[in-house]
């Protein structure tokens, strides 16, 4: 049987080529496109004025890090904004927090709330959305601020030196095939467990077990978490410390002196109504940790909350559509400016930031840290991004990002509630609104 589309006539094939050739550019762009690209026959040569990389207020910082291949730019991120505050109050510019320590804490906790949601959902068909939004998600390595701010609050932090990065921690494929399959098995049995009627006990205690088995995968994977460590480090003028018998959480409260409940994370996201507190329990990571909430407002709140952090010296994290007009792998450049593709084709394909949250075309793909902001009379034209991809890229791994490209691309900042006016506040007082697991809000 064929299906019922409208076909592709001759006669409009004839009109297409017709109105295509009355177009006297088109055949010039096509053979450029044809031999060149799209990107490099619409590059704007002044691309490198606007991506100048000094700027009016800058906050110092140390060698960019390096997530390799894996999707832990949100926890690279948090914890850059942690090893900030370490290098300012101890003047050890370099110092590197673990993200070892902290994504293995991450996998499990994801893992502990995944077969509990599994069990809860037992009565729904497997093919039911939400089900099958567990199934597809929970092994995912990327994330959001309250999942870092999660388990730094409840395990600490360590010294990259105490659990340095493994093989599967910088190529996280191979461990997340495994443990995707796994807890996806585990989910089969559990779910036919409740349905033959097997007593709340004999499930949970089921759970336990298969809990136990991807604690074993993840120390298999990335290393047991230690319970102490000796702190051992030299400040910048080359003086030796030594801290004996410290513990990741002593690390957290009392040498960075950070107190997590302090911070926020402000979205702008226009598909959704402005002024609510948005929460996807899908993003949970950690069993009576934070949830994962969204302030959403206007993005002019986003902004200042950036500068005035920046002016006291503290960088901050945020979460962008890092792909999207941009050079981010090769100059570092976030420039909304960077190609003229639409003048290039003759097309119109660019849509609002409302429109392309709402198709999905665009997203929060990546989150870095920023650090610096340049000001022209008060107002800011270009901003100074830490990354996670090493010092191959931009300026030994630091990126220049304009305005424009910020205001488009740029969904998600961390605030601490001391620069948040009153307006901001009162809107985070409010009772967080839950979403679908499948929402933008993801």
């Amino acid at each position: 049987m064929k299906n019922q589309g409208k076909e592709i006539t001759s006669d409009l094939l004839d009109r297409f080529s017709k109105e295509l050739k009355q177009d006297k550019m088109a055949a010039i762009a096509g053979r450029t496109i044809a031999k060149n690209g799209f990107l490099a026959s619409s590059a704007d040569p002044a691309s490198s004025a606007r991506n100048n990389m000094t700027f009016s207020i800058e906050v110092p910082t140390g060698k960019a890090t390096n997530q390799r291949r894996s999707g832990r730019c949100w926890l690279f991120a948090a914890l850059n904004t942690l090893r900030q505050e370490f290098a300012k109050k101890y003047n050890v510019k370099d110092f590197e927090l673990s993200q070892n320590y902290s994504f293995f804490w991450d996998r499990l906790g994801r893992a502990n709330l995944f077969l509990q949601r599994i069990v809860r959902s037992a009565a729904e068909e497997l093919g039911e959305q939400h089900v099958q939004a567990y199934l597809s998600y929970a092994m995912d390595d990327g994330g959001e601020w309250d999942n870092a701010a999660a388990v730094i609050e409840k395990y600490g932090v360590v010294p990259s030196y105490v659990m340095p990065d493994t093989f599967n921690t910088k190529n996280t494929s191979e461990f997340d095939t495994i443990n995707a399959s796994l807890q996806r098995k585990d989910a089969i049995e559990l779910r036919q467990m409740i349905k033959d009627g097997k007593s709340a006990e004999e499930v949970e205690n089921r759970r336990q077990e298969m809990l136990s088995e991807i604690y074993r995968l993840c120390v298999l994977a990335f290393g047991e978490p230690p319970k102490k460590f000796d702190l051992e480090y030299k400040d910048d003028k080359g003086n030796f410390h030594q801290e004996l018998d410290v513990t990741p959480k002593e690390l957290l409260d009392k040498f960075i002196g950070v107190n997590l409940d302090d911070f926020v994370e402000l979205v702008d996201y226009p598909d959704h109504e402005y002024n609510h507190v948005y929460w996807n329990e899908m993003q949970d990571n950690v069993a009576g940790g934070y949830q994962t909430e969204y302030v959403n407002v206007d993005f002019k709140y986003l902004q200042q909350a950036i500068i005035d952090q920046l002016k006291d010296g503290h960088i901050v994290w945020f979460g962008c559509d890092v792909g999207t007009d941009s050079d981010a792998r090769k100059a570092g450049w976030l420039d909304d400016k960077l190609y003229h593709q639409e003048e290039l084709i003759g097309i119109d394909y660019k849509m609002n930031k409302k429109d392309g949250l709402i198709t999905k075309q665009n997203s929060a793909t990546h989150c870095m840290a920023i650090t610096g902001v340049n000001l022209v009379n008060g107002k800011p034209n270009r901003w100074k991004v830490e990354n996670s991809w090493g010092d191959g890229i931009g300026e030994g791994g630091y990126m220049c990002m304009t305005q424009s490209w910020f205001e488009k691309y740029c969904y998600q900042v961390v605030a601490n509630k001391k620069y948040l006016p009153k307006e901001v506040l009162d809107v985070l007082a409010t009772k967080p609104i839950k979403v679908e697991p499948w929402d933008t809000l993801f």
